[in-house]
């Protein structure tokens, strides 16, 4: 059996990397090998932490266990986040008593507890490990932050630490993904709807001034889909992320008086889409409400949008 030396301190290489996938730069190949890790030096009645093989993950929980002796069995979740792991099924049961017995952990640890994060459950029948394994899986606190308190209260979490919360902090760390992911079909967009502006009932020709207002509308409804709905959340009424950022689309197009245009399906259409990725990255919903909230919401979105551009053509052709 392989077990690999692990730390509690991030290089520079791991803080840059951090970074770098926090702004989508290699995030879907940044992942940890699957296996059994030893945080400080373990022995057989050291804690065994169970996490997903998302490097970023990986790297937040074990900087949350500074002078803790543990082992850290990572699960391959095909380098996805335990939350969206365990909604997809890779966080699992299945794949959690495939990693139990290639690294052989029954022979390492003289115990038969697991800690599991508390946002795996969905994934996990604890149940079924227990019966085809003989450990006993415990879930941990919501975030890694609180894994140091609950290992030193004996494994017991305070109701705090079962509270799912998604504060500022979170949903500002999640916009810079979103941005760049964006940042390109928000510019074709543009440039697609100043090329069709170049057609008027009198003949071609092109306006400058207007297409000013083109990449204006198209960037505040990015901006009011990646960025402004996200920070104020709690506050815009309805739960699914669709339908906030369509509200937020609106308001914009009242602010730039737009109202009575063909900017307020465009505008409404682009920053209810871009709003909605972040059902997906939040804890608001789960994998069935995601979908459920998908299947309605995309086929309007896209023909607000094209409703939109067959009215934006109309203003030019009819006169």
């Amino acid at each position: 059996m392989s077990i690999i030396k692990t730390s509690s301190t991030l290089s520079l290489s791991d803080r840059l990397g951090s970074i770098k996938v926090r702004w989508g730069i290699g995030r879907t190949i940044y992942m940890k090998e699957p296996g059994l890790y030893a945080l400080g030096e373990p022995d057989e009645n050291s804690p065994v932490i169970v996490t997903a093989n998302y490097k970023l993950t990986f790297d937040i929980v074990r900087s949350k266990l500074v002078g803790f002796n543990l082992y850290i069995l990572v699960l391959d979740t095909k380098g996805v986040n335990v939350w969206c792991a365990a909604g997809k099924g890779t966080f699992g049961t299945d794949e959690l008593i495939t990693r139990l017995k290639a690294t052989h952990l029954s022979e390492v640890v003289a115990h038969r507890t697991l800690i599991l994060p508390q946002l795996g459950a969905v994934g996990v029948a604890a149940h079924e490990i227990k019966k085809q394994t003989g450990f006993k899986v415990v879930f941990g606190p919501v975030r890694a932050e609180d894994l140091s308190t609950f290992l030193i209260n004996e494994m017991n979490a305070t109701p705090e630490m079962r509270q799912v919360r998604f504060p500022l902090r979170d949903r500002f760390v999640l916009i810079p993904v979103e941005l760049v992911g964006f940042v390109l079909p928000t510019l074709l967009l543009a440039l697609f709807l100043t090329g069709l502006s170049i057609f008027h009932h009198n003949g071609l020709y092109f306006d400058a001034h207007e297409a000013k207002i083109i990449l204006r509308n198209t960037v505040l409804a990015y901006v009011g889909g990646v960025a402004i709905t996200p920070i104020c959340l709690p506050w815009i009424p309805f739960r699914s992320f669709s339908a906030k950022g369509a509200l937020v689309g609106i308001v914009l197009v009242m602010l730039i008086s737009a109202i009575m245009t063909p900017w307020l399906l465009i505008m409404t259409a682009i920053s209810s889409f871009i709003a909605m990725n972040f059902t997906g990255s939040s804890t608001y919903t789960s994998l069935s409400g995601v979908q459920k909230e998908m299947r309605l919401a995309v086929p309007l979105q896209l023909a607000a949008l094209v409703m939109g551009i067959v009215w934006f053509m109309a203003l030019r052709l009819i006169g």
